[in-house]
């Protein structure tokens, strides 16, 4: 991709917003009214054969929009922020070149950020699996706030940015150190110098109050369940995934693995599964909050007397402002 001076960046949309919160349907028709493709935008849906724990789209529901970054890793195999923006990147080349707008949805706060901020990745800040295992081991023995607090002691301002109980970015920040020396709030900042911007971005956020989007949250647990969860994680547990990949330490993964383990029984996993989820939205909020360029859409501004999301009023706004946007 070309972005020297005289070369308009291309043109990029985004839908973000926290699990549950309906991101999929309303992408979908987004991108028919846009012309668009969808690029995943979920950390998660990288891994093949783990679809009902990620709410994978069905090929129905993609209504013959094209997707792209779903399925492209085995569990057992490593997928870093760096990988996605490679790829995203690759695709966002591949699409703008056929004449149809990307879009990214997702809710992995990195993952977005990486595409569209300036970011480097040294290196010597590869990823190192003795270390997170170490770490892991760490963190079972003693609790997450005494990993946190070790990140505290290195990288203060990280500390502050990156909740407790998110043990993966904990992790990997004082991977990141251990590796480089250097922190990674350092390497963050020191990318913001003489950046422009890769692309001419359009991102909507999706909104909802915190009580319905938890009622939205359980409902959607109860549905993985039914549809054969528990099922899923013993075929990639039989199929050889590592407990300890980044893929099964993932929502809902870990949790049935536990209970398969016999570490807590099933209502246990439940409910752990429905309060960690809880947390993740509220730390996805958290993360996209701090973008002034994001225009929020209220999802019950949307909703019928039933409370049912009438996502075409919904998709037409957004793609009204979209393309308003995106033709200044």
């Amino acid at each position: 991709m070309d972005n020297s001076p005289g070369n308009s960046p291309d043109k990029l949309a985004i839908i973000v917003g926290p699990t549950a919160s309906g991101k999929t349907a309303v992408s979908v028709r987004v991108a028919q009214l846009l012309q668009a493709e969808i690029i995943s935008g979920d950390s998660m849906q990288v891994y093949r054969g783990m679809d009902i724990g990620t709410a994978k789209i069905s090929l129905a529901e993609m209504a013959g929009i094209p997707h792209h970054l779903l399925d492209i890793r085995e569990p057992h195999q490593s997928f870093s922020a760096a990988d996605f923006r490679d790829c995203a990147q690759a695709a966002i080349s591949q699409i703008s070149a056929r004449g149809h707008l990307p879009l990214v949805v997702g809710g992995t706060g990195l993952y977005i950020s990486t595409l569209i901020n300036p970011y480097l990745f040294p290196h010597n800040s590869a990823r190192d699996d003795g270390f997170r295992a170490r770490a892991v081991a760490e963190l079972q023995a003693y609790g997450a706030e005494h990993l946190h607090s070790r990140l505290a002691l290195v990288d203060a301002q990280a500390a502050r940015r990156i909740h407790p109980h998110d043990h993966y970015r904990v992790i990997r920040a004082l991977e990141v150190y251990a590796k480089s020396g250097q922190t990674i709030s350092y390497i963050q900042a020191a990318s913001q110098e003489n950046f422009a911007p890769l692309y001419h971005t359009a991102i909507c956020g999706l909104m909802l109050r915190r009580e319905l989007l938890y009622a939205r949250i359980e409902r959607r647990v109860e549905q993985m369940i039914e549809q054969g969860l528990v099922e899923e994680v013993k075929r990639l547990i039989a199929a050889g995934a590592p407990l300890s990949a980044t893929s099964m330490q993932g929502l809902g993964y870990r949790h049935i693995a536990a209970y398969l383990r016999g570490i807590c029984t099933f209502a246990e996993a439940m409910n752990m599964l429905k309060r960690d989820t809880r947390r993740f939205a509220k730390r996805q909020y958290t993360w996209f909050k701090r973008d002034a360029r994001i225009r929020w859409f209220d999802v019950e501004n949307y909703l019928d007397h039933d409370h049912q999301p009438q996502t075409e009023n919904l998709a037409q706004d957004m793609a009204a402002w979209i393309r308003k946007e995106l033709s200044r």
